[in-house]
């Protein structure tokens, strides 16, 4: 069960934004926070959008990476299902737990993301993101979109329901999706939820883990390029992430 976590102090703010029509294709990376788990890390947009993330590590392939290619990258949102809202991220204090906070015309609504660092043993291979919808005041609504699109978009995969909530397989990977609320799959591989909140009401929206019994995906070089079937040379891949991250937010802010 999940509680609603509430800081008694402000913690610092990362980002503010302010949603436009239609909707950005893609969000500058200054209107991101970062939430992770010491093996990996996912970028949250103030949109409630997870545009970046690879799974299990650093320099694994990418999961969701809609932040670049909005089209086909794949990407994990909860966002307010009306128009003409506003947003802020803030982290509560002394803690890596991102909260993306936004201002409806009915009421003010927060989900609340963060990836709890695995534990010691057979828990050390259960990677989790969880990802929390609470209503703050009066009454939100949210939808939540998850099209994960594994191995860079270049693997295929499919999405079956269960009582807990979904499951997406791909050759190297599955992914499970636990939620309480009802969810329907869309285009055969996404799915999607609703979620309605009255003040005071805390709903665990999603929580994305990868299953501890299923192998890891295998390691790639840069890019996927081999050679004789080894792997080619090249910086590992978290240090290539990282770079593009810092090269696109430097370019963002020199154009703002």
């Amino acid at each position: 069960m999940a509680l609603a976590v509430r800081a008694g102090r402000v913690g610092q703010v990362v980002s503010a934004g302010v949603r436009r029509e239609p909707r950005a294709r893609h969000l500058p990376i200054a209107e991101h926070g970062l939430i992770g788990d010491l093996h990996t890390v996912a970028l949250v947009g103030t949109d409630g959008t997870i545009d970046w993330y690879c799974c299990p590590r650093f320099d694994s392939p990418s999961v969701f990476a809609a932040i670049l290619d909005a089209d086909h990258g794949g990407l994990f949102r909860i966002s307010p299902d009306c128009d003409g809202w506003s947003s802020k991220q803030l982290y509560l204090p002394d803690t890596n737990v991102l909260i993306t906070r936004f201002l409806m015309s009915d009421g003010v609504g927060e989900v609340q993301d963060f990836m709890p660092p695995p534990r010691s043993g057979e828990a050390a291979h259960r990677h989790r993101m969880i990802r929390r919808v609470l209503a703050v005041r009066g009454q939100v609504r949210f939808v939540v979109e998850v099209a994960p699109r594994f191995d860079y978009a270049r693997a295929s995969h499919e999405v079956a329901l269960s009582p807990h909530g979904a499951l997406f397989r791909s050759p190297e990977l599955e992914l499970s999706l636990s939620t309480r609320c009802p969810l329907e799959i869309v285009d055969g591989r996404d799915v999607r939820a609703r979620i309605a909140l009255r003040a005071g009401r805390l709903d665990d929206a999603a929580g994305l883990r990868e299953d501890a019994h299923l192998r890891q995906p295998r390691r790639t070089a840069l890019g996927g390029d081999r050679a004789d079937g080894r792997a080619v040379r090249h910086f590992p891949q978290a240090f290539t992430h990282l770079a593009l991250i810092s090269a696109a937010y430097n370019l963002d802010r020199q154009l703002g």
